[in-house]
Parts: C-alpha cells; sequence; structure tokens
C-alpha cells in the first residue's frame, strides 16, 4: 500500500515554493482582495454608495464653508 500511494504524492524536491519577494506580493495581493472583498460585503452597487460617499463629503465641506464664513443666509418663517 505504501508503494501505491508514494508514486502520487510529489517529493520535497519537486515542489516549487515560490521566492520571498514572490511571496510577499502574492500575500500583499490577497491582502487587498480580501479587503475589497470586506468593503463591498453587502452592498449591491459600491459605485453608488462611492458616489453617496462624495456627495457627503461635499455638503459637509460646503456647510463649514458657510459656517466659516459667518452662516447662510437662509431663514426658516412660520406662519
Amino acid at each position: 500500500m505504501g508503494i501505491f500511494t508514494s508514486c502520487c504524492k510529489p517529493q520535497a524536491a519537486d515542489v516549487l515554493t515560490p521566492d520571498a519577494d514572490t511571496r510577499r506580493r502574492q500575500l500583499v495581493e490577497a491582502a487587498e482582495k480580501r479587503r475589497q472583498e470586506e468593503a463591498s460585503r453587502g452592498v449591491k452597487d459600491p459605485e453608488k454608495v462611492k458616489r453617496m460617499q462624495q456627495r457627503s463629503e461635499e455638503m459637509e465641506r460646503r456647510e463649514a464653508e458657510l459656517a466659516k464664513e459667518g452662516g447662510s443666509n437662509l431663514k426658516w418663517t412660520t406662519g
């Protein structure tokens, strides 16, 4: 039995391991892929989410500029 399975397994000399630089690059690519998958988990349209975030950041920036200049000139009236 041992003879039959020994021919199917690769020998230690036959297995090629990538050098350190290649292995490091593969690990970085895998980590980036995991990060992207985690960021888009549960999101149907990631581009829409990015647009909404950019729009929100733009509105916050405009509000900060208005507050810096003395506030907006719009007033609420009830009546």
